[in-house]
């Protein structure tokens, strides 16, 4: 039998997909993605990313949460919003949040803050946290280490750090998320995967982006799952099937679905 993958992050609710979602998805159920976790953006997604979960109930599941990207000036109604939906109905994690360097440094310090913020709501839900960090893993790590300690765990989604930086994360409990980029030549991301071992990996597309060899340049999608998968695999000098077992173990150990 073939083995079932979770896609642990994907905006399939995103425009690149408003005219062939339906393909989408049973493309990659094909290949044997069965579930779909939705990491939200900012208010602006919500309604699209909540109407593709009421459509696949139990396949298409949602998160809720502001995306550093997306800390502007209006970042306290941003996360008014946010706490009115947690406090309405449950979601299987706050996410994507985080810290993002690279693009606009004008809201750093609102950025922080915001992450603050919404990793205490996790604590208080109980919830897990799905993190996004480019260009300020370490900054990243050091603001979760307290939550950590009190219990707060997670994904850091599209881990493409160092080896010292995956151990840092495991070691505080935290899962990393392993998508496209490790199918990239010269991202290095085998080399620091090589001392961690798969009970602290999940998998993930990120599709819409970060689409994998040997569709890079194309539209990433769930489906292309497997890709990553395969790679893993090959890194890590084990089965696909281990891979799969593993990661999706991890993925219900995580979301609780």
């Amino acid at each position: 039998m073939a083995p079932i993958l979770i896609d642990t992050h994907t905006h399939l609710y995103s425009d690149e997909f408003a005219t062939d979602i339906d393909a989408v998805i049973a493309r990659a159920q094909h290949d044997n993605v069965q579930k779909f976790y939705l990491p939200s953006i900012d208010s602006n997604s919500l309604e699209a990313m909540l109407a593709l979960e009421k459509k696949y109930p139990g396949v298409c599941i949602s998160m809720m949460g502001l995306h550093p990207c997306y800390v502007k000036e209006n970042v306290n109604n941003e996360l008014a919003i946010v706490e009115k939906w947690i406090n309405e109905r449950d979601f299987v994690a706050i996410g994507e949040i985080g810290l993002d360097f690279y693009w606009d440094k004008t809201f750093v310090e609102q950025q922080r803050k915001a992450f603050e913020t919404q990793m205490e709501w996790a604590l208080v839900k109980n919830w897990p946290i799905v993190i996004h960090t480019r260009n300020a893993m370490q900054e990243t790590i050091e603001m979760v280490k307290p939550f950590a300690k009190r219990g707060l765990r997670g994904i850091f989604h599209c881990f493409s750090g160092s080896a010292e930086s995956a151990k840092q994360i495991v070691d505080l409990g935290f899962y990393l998320g392993i998508g496209g980029v490790i199918t990239y030549k010269n991202a290095g991301l085998p080399e620091a995967l090589e001392n961690i071992s798969l009970s602290h990996l999940v998998l993930e597309t990120d599709a819409p982006y970060l689409t994998p060899v040997p569709f890079r340049g194309k539209r990433n999608e769930s489906g292309y799952l497997l890709y990553i998968a395969e790679k893993l695999a090959e890194v890590k000098q084990t089965s696909l099937q281990e891979v799969a077992e593993v990661t999706t173990a991890n993925a219900q150990k995580i979301f609780g679905s």
